[in-house]
């Protein structure tokens, strides 16, 4: 089972369960920092607003397809623009939840404020929270894309080619044969 709290960060919500059963209809999302996408951190850059088009197209067609749950590591880059469509989404499609797979719990630390407060304006609209550390150690990052994966069906993947962590979680999600629905840079 996988346990969420909101207690993370000041929040207070009551716990909630999600079974690991629902993971046949749980989409998670796997993609590159900015610093690895053409656009950099500019997100008004054209390629950019298109990526965000065909991946919000690909959320939907999850959504249809009976998806219902999301789970979203909240990093900056792909992550971020992830977690900000299905709440758009959420306004359309009010029964779909989006989870928070957090690496560690000060995982902003490093972070400037303009993504800090972006993130947190995000943490406090999930549904839940898994959090993997409190603290941040090593391999945590790639601890969480494992727990993405173990507990969904699909994967939507920004994603060309480049050695990183986001390539890893899709050889991981290849070996356990999960679906991959790639957004093309």
């Amino acid at each position: 089972m996988i346990f969420l709290s909101h207690n993370i960060i000041g929040m207070k919500r009551k716990l909630e369960i999600l079974d690991n059963v629902l993971s046949q209809k749980v989409c998670c999302f796997t993609g590159y920092r900015p610093q690895k996408c053409p656009w950099g951190f500019n997100e008004e850059d054209k390629i950019c607003l298109m990526v965000k088009i065909k991946t919000k197209t690909e959320i939907e067609n999850a959504i249809k397809n009976g998806y219902d749950t999301f789970l979203c590591g909240m990093s900056i880059g792909f992550d971020m623009i992830c977690a900000e469509i299905v709440l758009e989404l959420k306004k359309k499609y009010k029964f779909i939840k989006l989870i928070g797979a957090i690496p560690c719990k000060n995982q902003d630390s490093k972070w400037n404020n303009c993504y800090k407060k972006r993130y947190k304006k995000l943490i406090q609209q999930l549904d839940g929270i898994r959090c993997i550390y409190d603290r941040y150690k090593s391999g945590c990052m790639q601890e969480r894309n494992r727990f993405m994966i173990n507990n969904s069906s699909l994967c939507i993947a920004l994603f060309d080619g480049k050695v990183g962590g986001t390539k890893q979680t899709i050889e991981y999600a290849k070996s356990l044969k999960k679906q991959i629905k790639f957004i093309k840079i």
